[in-house]
């Protein structure tokens, strides 16, 4: 619905192995933590790890499998998430790509069936060192 504004620009934090970036929910209104199916992370075109990915909100980071049933968290359109992967990534500009994959459960479009959306996102940033973030 708002693809172009799902990545934050000026985000990408290297920290050892791991790459986070800061994303923003496509939709206009709140979700539960269970309807945000999915996501990737790739940066220069190099996908991390599905088993590797962790997602950060309301200062909490789960697995996406720990939040296939947590109807406790929600992600709001005015917060950021944080999304995190095993992904190398050095100083410099990279492409940083974001796939998201979401049910939005009061839409019904089937008897059986919610409405699921994905929404894609890239954008060329500067990677900034997780020391450098801090200060």
């Amino acid at each position: 619905m708002i693809p172009d504004r799902i990545i934050e620009q000026g985000t990408l934090i290297a920290d050892g192995g791991r790459a986070s970036v800061e994303v923003r929910l496509p939709w206009y209104r709140a979700l539960p933590a269970s309807c945000i199916s999915g996501a990737k992370l790739a940066v220069d075109g190099v996908e991390a790890p599905a088993d590797s990915l962790r997602w950060q909100m309301n200062g909490e980071e789960f697995t996406f499998a720990e939040m296939k049933t947590n109807t406790d968290q929600w992600w709001f359109p005015t917060d950021s998430a944080v999304l995190s992967a095993e992904v190398a990534v050095d100083a410099g500009e990279h492409e940083v790509r974001v796939d998201l994959e979401l049910y939005i459960p009061y839409i019904i479009i089937a008897d059986d069936q919610v409405l699921h959306i994905e929404e894609h996102d890239s954008k060329t940033m500067t990677a900034r060192q997780v020391e450098e973030a801090r200060a």
